[in-house]
This record gives structure tokens, C-alpha cells and sequence, in this order.
């Protein structure tokens, strides 16, 4: 190996899509994204992948709540795009809680939590408990606008879950 060369990690996660070693079978996070909802908005911030995202940035996270007691709460919703004869289609989408104080520079999250609602977004599946109507109704129209066809064929477990 040349000294130029970087030394891949021997990680489950390949974007590769002709993949056919060690961890074939393995998902792909190139089709993972992540939606932010904060209040009554929500948008697409794909730093949340690597916690980076608009409002965990500059943040130090605790899984303590009494840590955050003037916290707002915000979401990371997992949403994974998969495919079919149809095309691509939301096939998975789960919520993950956390509180924010952006002026204290606090927060709490629970890392375990996200890892594997990202996981469970990865294998296809909705878990949206927790979310309020006005969150519900943020998260549809940021799905639908981002592409109305990938809605359509979309599940009617996520289609329910965020009517």
C-alpha cells in the first residue's frame, strides 16, 4: 500500500454498490437522511448523521435532563430511502428526542437512542411515537415537498403514522 493510500475501515457500512466481501448484505447510509424538527419547523440538515447538525452544533450533550432544564425539545427523525419495481420510496423513519438550550450551550440526548432509531430507520421501520400533530404535520410536508413521488409510494404505516 502507498503511503498516499488511506487505510479503509473494516466497517458493516459500504456505499459501494457492487459490495460483494466482508459485510456484504450490509446497508448503505447513502440513502440515509435525516430531518431536523425544532417547534413547528422542520428541514433536511444531513450533519445530523455525524451530530452536527444546525442545533446540536456547539452543544454539549448530557444524558441527564435535570442537566437541561430550560431545554426546548427537538427532533432527529431517521428517514431512509429505499427501493422497489416502483422506484424509491420512503421505506423507513423513526423519531429520536432531545433537548436543546442553544444560549446555555446544552443538551440532552440519549447516543444509544439515536444509534439504533438510525438502525431501525435503516431496516424499514416507523417509530414516530412522541411526535405531536404540529410536529407530524411539519415532518409530512418536508417529505412530500422534498419529493411528492417518493411519498406516494411510500407505506401506508408511515402514511398513517403522519396523518
Amino acid at each position: 500500500m502507498e503511503n498516499n493510500e488511506k487505510k479503509k475501515l473494516a466497517l458493516n457500512v459500504v456505499s459501494s454498490k457492487e459490495h460483494k466481501g466482508f459485510g456484504a448484505g450490509a446497508l448503505d447510509l447513502s440513502n440515509l437522511s435525516s430531518v431536523i424538527i425544532d417547534g413547528d419547523e422542520a428541514y433536511i440538515d444531513l450533519g445530523a448523521i455525524h451530530a452536527k447538525s444546525k442545533v446540536e452544533r456547539g452543544v454539549k450533550f448530557s444524558m441527564n435532563k435535570e442537566d437541561v432544564p430550560n431545554g426546548r425539545k427537538c427532533w432527529i427523525v431517521w428517514v431512509y430511502v429505499g427501493r422497489n419495481e416502483e422506484g424509491q420510496f420512503y421505506s423507513g423513519a423513526t423519531a429520536c428526542e432531545m433537548l436543546v438550550d442553544t444560549e446555555a450551550r446544552r443538551g440532552w440526548k440519549i447516543l444509544a437512542e439515536h444509534v439504533n432509531k438510525m438502525d431501525y430507520a435503516l431496516k424499514g421501520r416507523i417509530i414516530l411515537d412522541g411526535l405531536n400533530e404540529t410536529e407530524k404535520t411539519a415532518l409530512r410536508n418536508v417529505l412530500i415537498g422534498h419529493n411528492a413521488e417518493w411519498w406516494e409510494r411510500s407505506g401506508e404505516a408511515l402514511k398513517q403514522g403522519l396523518a
